[in-house]
Formats: C-alpha cells, structure tokens, sequence
C-alpha cells in the first residue's frame, strides 16, 4: 500500500505530512552545494546553518524564491531527500503526493513544482493552492455555503482569500511575507545605526521583538552586527519600537491586501466574513500585535490559527482524504 503525503514547499522551510502520523518533517528550504564538484553537501538544518559562514567554493542557496520554484534541478534533489528521510527509503510503492502553490502562480510555475515532485518518487501528484490548504488545516469546511477568509503570511508569499463550496471566490497574491520582513529590519538596521547584520539575526530580531502594533511595554534586545563606519564587531540594544517601524511598509502592504480583497467579496459572503472572523495562518502571522492590526483597520475579528506554522501541510496532507472519499471534484477546487 503506498503513502499519502502533503508538502507544504514553502520558501523559507518545508513541511511533510503524512496521513495518520502528522507532521514527520520541518526542516528550512536550504542547500549547500560545492560549486567546484556541483555535489550537494547538506540539506535542511545542516546547510541553513552554513549561510554566511560558508568558504568561496561552497554556497548555501535556497531553491525556492517567493514561493515558486528559481532552481529545478536542485528543487528535485532537495523534495527526494526530504521524501525519503520522511518516508523511508524502503517503500513498497510511490507515494501519492500533495503539493501547495501560492494561488497567483502561473501554469509555468505550476506545472515546474508537478514535475519536480514526480521527479523526486511521487505516483502521483495532486497541486492545491496554499489558501485552500491553509483553510484544511486550520479546521475550516470549505465544502460549506458559507464564506470563509483567509490570510496565510508565509517566507515567501502572503495569500489573502475567500473561500465558499470548496473554491476561492476572491483572493490576491502578494510577495511581501517572513522574508520580507528580514530585509527590511536589515535595511533599517543598516541606514539607521549603520550597523550590518546577517540574514539569521533579522530572523531573530524578528521573531523575539517584531512587532506590528504600538505595545505599552516596549521590549529590547541585543543585537550584533558590523559597523560599517569602523568595520569593527558591535553590539547594539535594539526595541520593539525600532521594528514597528522597520516592519511599517511590509504590514501595510499586507493590511492593503485585505482590504482589497474584502471589496471585490460578494455580500452574502462578506456578512458570513463579518460574522466568522478572519483566519490567519502561516509563521508570518505570529509576528506579534498582527492580528491586532487587521482587527482596528477592518473592523473584523482576527484569529490566529491553532499551529499556524503547519496549517498548510496539514491541509495540503488532507486534501488527499478529500479526493480519495469523492467529496470534492479536486481538478476544479483552486482553480475556481
């Protein structure tokens, strides 16, 4: 009997779901190649650990880019090792897999990330758009007459949309998410203490005192960089403040985004929205004071999924169930 499994290819890390077990897999999207021998090195944590400390011939690359594939062959290399690591290497049959696309990709691109999975060991291979996914996972019946929203932030790409009897009625695709967030806070920290820090420590920063709304007990950290005056180490104590306002162009970009995808909704739709809430999934949604936000700028309630992070591979597992009990016509969801 083969396995079913959900990937969640996401840019900054990649999730594998496998039906009855969960979630087997989180490991970031990362590969370290020797250019000299163009052979892989590390895969995942290993080789997330290796940016910006690598020597001149080996570089440590992330094959997906705003949620779609930039490099193939090494895109396939790094989905076969993480299926086996995840599966096995003694399966008796291919697996069925499931994998997310953000929802404003192009035939192209979707059609690379279907061949790349069934390059990689997949039998056969099902694309579902990350806001369907994310509404799996995060327990929303899609099924239903009834409007549902959803606001997926990932490292990538953040997916606003709204879903009714299985289909995205209206949704937008933006490329402000995680990884945005990091550029930007390394681009503030550089114009504004001329202090240069590495990818991993914007991460840091982020994730410890990123913040989208006005907190009456500013928290601080401290953060080390290079100062580009002398080019000397320094350490800096950076608030929570200093990353609202780094953060300030990302976050109204996002808040945009919503806005506009509740005018184009339907009314009947709008009300159930008004009434339900929106969802919001992905780890771009845990950015602290977010859901805050969308709540004062709307006016609608804003709910953070439980286990945000692993939404979409929830979904994205699930949605095999789906087309396996007839529930949906799978071919037609996404595409709607």
């Amino acid at each position: 009997m083969g396995t079913d499994i959900g990937i969640d290819l996401g840019t900054a890390s990649i999730l594998v779901y496998i039906k009855g077990e969960g979630i087997v897999l989180q490991e970031p999207s990362v590969v370290a190649i020797d250019n000299t021998t163009n052979t892989i090195l590390a895969v995942g944590s290993e080789a997330r650990s290796m940016i910006g400390r690598t020597p001149g011939n080996i570089v440590a690359i992330r094959p997906l880019r705003e949620g779609v594939i930039s490099d193939y062959e090494i895109t396939e290399k790094m989905l076969k090792y993480f299926i086996s690591k995840a599966v096995g290497r003694h399966m008796f049959r291919k697996p069925r897999i499931a994998v997310c696309v953000p929802s404003s990709v192009t035939e192209v691109e979707r059609k690379a990330v279907e061949d790349a999975t069934r390059q990689a060991g997949a039998r056969q291979v099902f694309i579902i758009e990350e806001p369907i996914a994310a509404a799996i996972g995060a327990g929303i019946d899609i099924a239903r007459a009834c409007g549902s929203m959803v606001v997926d932030i990932g490292g990538g790409t953040t997916d606003v949309a709204v879903i009714s009897l299985g289909g995205t009625v209206v949704s937008t695709s933006l490329k402000v998410a995680g990884d945005n967030f990091d550029e930007a806070i390394v681009r503030y920290m550089r114009k504004k203490h001329n202090l240069l820090i590495g990818e991993r420590t914007a991460e840091d920063l982020k994730i410890h005192i990123g913040s989208a709304y006005p907190s009456s007990t500013p928290v601080t950290m401290d953060v080390r960089g290079r100062n580009l005056i002398t080019g000397l180490p320094k350490v800096l104590s950076v608030s929570s403040d200093e990353m609202l306002e780094a953060l300030g162009e990302s976050i109204t970009n996002i808040i945009e985004a919503v806005h506009m995808v509740l005018e184009r909704t339907p009314p009947e739709l709008s009300s159930d929205i008004s009434d339900r809430g929106i969802v919001m999934t992905g780890g771009g949604s845990l950015l602290a004071g977010l859901d805050k936000l969308i709540k004062e700028k709307t006016g609608i309630n804003a709910v953070i999924a439980e286990e945000a992070i692993s939404c979409v591979a929830v979904g994205t597992g699930k949605y095999i169930e789906f087309v396996s009990g007839g529930k949906l016509d799978m071919r037609e969801m996404g595409r709607k």
